[in-house]
């Protein structure tokens, strides 16, 4: 439902006129549409004028709205200025202590900051924007999400100083004490247009279907980012984004595949006991009985034979010949850190003689065959999706590990196993295997989708019974 706070006559290039719709009739638009239906969310864009902020304000407050999402809409992505300057103490001060999440620019951010009498100066790396974005929320809103479209980042965290350096841009999502860094590669495009408001609308119509603060924002950023990337380009000047890519159907913005499972509830718990294991603990403060290692070194050994198998599988089911050649090197890849592996368990006395000549665990059959299953039983993709707890799992732990201080490094027999999940040739596969299953996902349909999802919680499961087994918990 919408209260029409003003027309403007605009196109690419700019706005040309704006016609102000009378504050009381604003009024009766609100009381329209929430005395009826009632809502959820309100999202506020642009509103003008002094005396339509302040009838807004009052109405939200008269009707207990208790969620919003306030767009300070100032200035457009044209440079045109929507608002007035005499507003921006109202929308200050009658509006943003009411606010659930803003979303400002930089530029509208500073002038907050200024009218406010508040240090406003131009960031110049993420730590700045961490101090806009606090500045800005002590001003009252719950949340404030600052959008880095305007700051391009270089490969070193600084401002780009020119165009050539610009790699990529973060929206700062600053709340109840919390900093949340939302990054995305930088889009040289001049299809922006509407950028702010689509981002606020999707935030809210997030928070509508239930979702948390955070996880509203991230998918809000998320689909825009899509709608910058598939956009075709209208008019002369800065074109519309593309509402109509795939996240009208799929719950994810292509290439953010893999982000979207990690976010999902029923994922986090088992993602959560298979990456933050006991067994992981004893890896990284080096008390993991060596014993108990050992046997976890002859097992995933097995397990190694069997991740070859399932790849190479995967390679035969696939009809590209680009993913069968990928395949093909991943086995290439597998092979090489089985011998890694063989040289790795020279230094516990343990021969590839006895490895190989060692019977499977339980838990090494379950996990295996299972993804063995899913290979002969259905698609290529899922067979992937089997296979990519292990490959995304093994890599974030010991990422997590390795920048961990308190992970023990001097005299830490286990170091070395850290070391080998974060080197180049692991982190190339990560990539590769990555990339595999961002490029398919984006074909799935929603309810396949969930199927995929029911995979990787399964195999998870699996991998933490092969944790289990490591620690010598019975299955």
């Amino acid at each position: 439902m919408t209260a029409t706070t003003a027309l403007t006559a605009q196109n690419t290039l700019g706005v040309v006129d704006i016609h102000y719709t009378p504050p009381d009739f604003v009024r009766k638009l609100i009381d329209a549409c929430i005395s009826d239906i009632g809502v959820d969310v309100v999202k506020t864009g642009m509103l003008a004028s002094t005396e339509t902020i302040r009838v807004v304000a009052r109405a939200l407050q008269e009707h207990h709205v208790m969620v919003t999402v306030v767009d300070p809409v100032m200035v457009s992505t044209t440079g045109s200025r929507l608002l007035p300057t005499e507003a921006i103490r109202e929308l200050r001060e009658h509006l943003l202590p009411h606010t659930t999440v803003l979303t400002p620019n930089i530029p509208e951010a500073l002038l907050l900051l200024s009218d406010a009498g508040l240090p406003a100066h131009d960031p110049r790396n993420f730590e700045d924007l961490i101090a806009v974005a606090k500045a800005v929320q002590s001003l009252g809103p719950r949340y404030v999400l600052l959008k880095g479209g305007h700051l391009p980042l270089a490969k070193d965290g600084d401002v780009a100083k020119t165009p050539a350096e610009r790699v990529f841009m973060v929206d700062t999502l600053y709340g109840d004490g919390i900093v949340t860094r939302i990054e995305s590669a930088y889009q040289n495009s001049k299809n922006t247009h509407g950028t702010g408001c689509s981002l606020a609308s999707a935030i809210a119509s997030n928070l509508a279907n239930g979702l948390d603060i955070v996880q509203a924002v991230k998918r809000a950023c998320r689909y825009v980012e899509a709608g910058i990337k598939t956009s075709t380009t209208i008019g002369h000047g800065s074109g519309p984004i593309n509402h109509w890519h795939s996240t009208f159907t799929l719950p994810f913005a292509p290439g953010r595949f893999i982000e979207y499972i990690f976010e999902r509830p029923d994922v986090q718990k088992p993602w959560k006991e298979y990456t933050e294991h006991e067994f992981v603990a004893g890896l990284a403060n080096g008390t993991l009985p060596a014993e108990r290692f050992k046997y976890y070194l002859i097992q995933d050994y097995l397990f190694l034979v069997q991740f070859a198998r399932a790849n190479a599988l995967a390679a035969y089911k696939s009809r590209a010949i680009e993913t069968i050649a990928e395949g093909a090197k991943m086995v290439e890849h597998i092979r090489h850190e089985m011998d890694l592996h063989i040289e790795y368990c020279k230094g516990f006395s343990i021969t590839k003689e006895e490895m190989e000549s060692s019977e499977e665990s339980q838990a090494c059959t379950a996990y295996t065959r299972y993804v063995l299953d899913i290979g002969q039983s259905d698609d290529w993709f899922a067979l992937q999706i089997a296979l990519a707890p292990c490959l995304l799992g093994y890599s974030i732990i010991a990422k997590r590990l390795y920048s961990d201080p308190q992970t023990k490094r001097d005299g830490n027999v286990y170091w070395k196993w850290i070391l080998s999940y974060v080197a180049d040739d692991y982190s190339e596969d990560v990539r590769v295997g990555s990339n595999l299953i961002e490029r398919s996902a984006i074909l799935q349909s929603p309810h396949r989708i969930e199927e995929l999802v029911a995979i990787f919680i399964r195999a998870t499961q699996l991998e933490t019974g092969f944790w289990n087994m490591g620690i010598g918990q019975k299955q």
